[in-house]
């Protein structure tokens, strides 16, 4: 575990969950976004992916939040904030990390990690790290969401929450859902 910039702490446990294969029936989202965006389609890239599924608002639908905007890309420190996981006490300062996409709404933050392929589990970490240092930061909800287009334009989400916000290891699936973006032009 990173606890400082290019400081670790090697401690014995679980450090990853599972990415569940989501069941549910595809869903057909039928986005209001009035023309084609041609340059999402140009390239394979996880930020072009998400940025296809923001612009169309399905990120939008799938939190129930109309009001969410794009305000948070990239590196950032985290700053000081202390957990456990398993028997250990992790304090952590200064850490890097990085989030794919943070929206803020009227309401809530959600961040997003994004993976392209189709990735069985992730590092709790780079759900973990983001969640708690953006808490530092507002008084509204953090929710953490992972993201995923798999094969031909199809999208998965899955919302992790923490029981726990002190417990690495308290994270659970929330909700999840896959779609295939449909326009009305079409």
């Amino acid at each position: 575990m990173p606890v400082r910039n290019r400081q670790y702490a090697i401690i014995k446990g679980e450090g990853y969950t599972n990415v569940p294969p989501i069941e549910s029936p595809l869903l057909e989202y039928r986005s209001d976004f009035p023309f084609e965006l041609e340059t999402t389609h140009v390239g394979n890239s996880e930020m072009q992916h998400l940025d296809r599924a923001y612009a169309q608002s399905l990120i939008r639908h799938f939190t129930g939040d109309d009001s969410l905007v794009l305000t948070i890309r990239g590196r950032k420190y985290t700053g000081a904030f202390q957990f456990v996981t398993g028997e250990y006490e992790i304090a952590v300062e200064k850490v890097q990390t990085e989030v794919d996409a943070g929206y803020e709404g009227e309401r809530q933050v959600v961040l997003v990690e994004a993976k392209g392929g189709n990735a069985a589990n992730n590092i709790i970490r780079q759900l973990y790290y983001p969640f708690r240092q953006w808490q530092q930061h507002t008084t509204k909800p953090v929710s953490t969401l992972f993201f995923q287009r798999r094969g031909n334009d199809e999208y998965h989400i899955w919302h992790f929450g923490f029981s726990d916000r002190n417990d690495y290891n308290s994270i659970r699936l929330l909700k999840s859902a896959r779609y295939r973006i449909s326009l009305p032009y079409r």
